[in-house]
């Protein structure tokens, strides 16, 4: 199975994530959004998977408390969508996509033992 891990390379939850799948051995790829943005197509697979785009957004985040009000109420996916590209440290992470088309978000140990299988 390939596992493509999305996130920041600076965020400790991705580090976290990152260091925890190395250590089970899960291969794996990490691509940081800020170095390469992601298409507003695979934004909108995200949001699907995810439970729409409020659940895809880091609303207590920094960046998101420092957004200009009229900014923090996109009345359409064409303004999720450029807000995401404009902003990519707004996505929930880490964001994990494996090749049977399963998207999750967020790290936790358990959460990810059970994602993958471990009983360790």
């Amino acid at each position: 199975m390939t596992t493509t891990l999305y996130g920041l390379s600076n965020c400790d939850s991705c580090k976290k994530a990152r260091k925890w799948l190395e250590r089970f051995g899960v291969a794996h790829v990490f691509v940081d959004y800020r170095d390469r943005p992601q298409s507003p197509e695979t934004l909108v697979e995200w949001k699907e998977h995810v439970g729409g785009w409020d659940l895809m957004v880091n609303k207590s985040s920094t960046t998101w408390r420092n957004l200009a009000p009229h900014r923090k109420s996109p009345g359409s996916d064409a303004e999720w969508k450029l807000l995401l590209r404009e902003y990519p440290q707004l996505i929930r992470r880490p964001l994990v996509v494996t090749d049977d088309g399963s998207i999750t978000q967020g790290f936790s140990d358990n959460g990810f033992k059970q994602r993958f299988g471990i009983d360790k």
